[in-house]
């Protein structure tokens, strides 16, 4: 799956997968290329589209803008589902469980791909029946459009919902995140490159003290001495 990022927009694109065709003209064979793809913005908004080209970018392309205009909002309690929905589409069947904080997306590479999109990081899935992608795709966002919030349902019945059992296992679940730890701030590098050469320092500067003395000589009375032969 190719993952894509729009700057402008703030929204991602993801390919599902390319179907090829093909057709038997007279002339042999013509191609045609289908492209399914998702796009969401991680905050509550999804969506999916469909587009056939006889090139592959532009089948994406066109899917990615029939996505964009078909994006709906999903409702979400903290980082999952306000409660279990399940989605069917032909032969497909896509069951969708909130979870605690922390547990993860729990799904194929679809599901993950639509739920990842919409910003949902903790859920658990279940697929029955047929899994083929589109199949999959329109299950899941059938089962997302059922999603209600608790104050929707308590408006509609006219009640005041308690906590619900969802909302209770999200405040359980954070109890056991773990708290991300104070960085310290990173300490500048330090030179130890002299530290080493505390002790050679007359030897040192015995030698250079030497070297300045010879290249005087040469510079004051030409030549060098040569060495006496031993």
């Amino acid at each position: 799956m190719n993952d894509n990022f729009s700057e402008t927009s703030q929204i991602e694109s993801a390919n599902i997968g390319v179907d090829r065709t093909s057709a038997t003209v007279k002339g042999g064979r013509r191609f045609s290329f289908g492209a399914l793809v998702v796009v969401g913005d991680r905050r509550g908004r999804v969506g999916y589209g469909y587009g056939k080209s006889n090139e592959v970018p532009s089948a994406i392309e066109k899917a990615e803008k029939y996505a964009r205009k078909s994006m709906v909002t999903v409702p979400l309690v903290g980082t999952t589902i306000p409660h279990e929905v399940e989605g069917t589409f032909s032969a497909s069947k896509v069951r969708l469980v909130p979870a605690a904080p922390g547990t993860g997306v729990v799904a194929g590479g679809t599901v993950r791909t639509i739920l990842e999109k919409a910003g949902i990081t903790d859920c658990l899935t279940k697929c029955y029946g047929s899994t083929n992608k589109r199949n999959i795709v329109k299950a899941v966002f059938e089962g997302l459009a059922k999603l209600r919030q608790p104050e929707q349902v308590a408006q509609l019945r006219g009640q005041q919902l308690e906590t619900t059992e969802i909302e209770a296992k999200i405040e359980k679940g954070k109890r056991f995140m773990p708290s991300a730890p104070k960085r310290e701030k990173a300490r500048g590098p330090v030179n130890t490159v002299d530290d080493g050469r505390k002790g050679r320092g007359r030897s040192t500067g015995g030698r250079r003290r030497g070297k300045e003395s010879a290249e005087g000589g040469q510079a004051a009375g030409g030549e060098a001495p040569a060495p006496a032969a031993g």
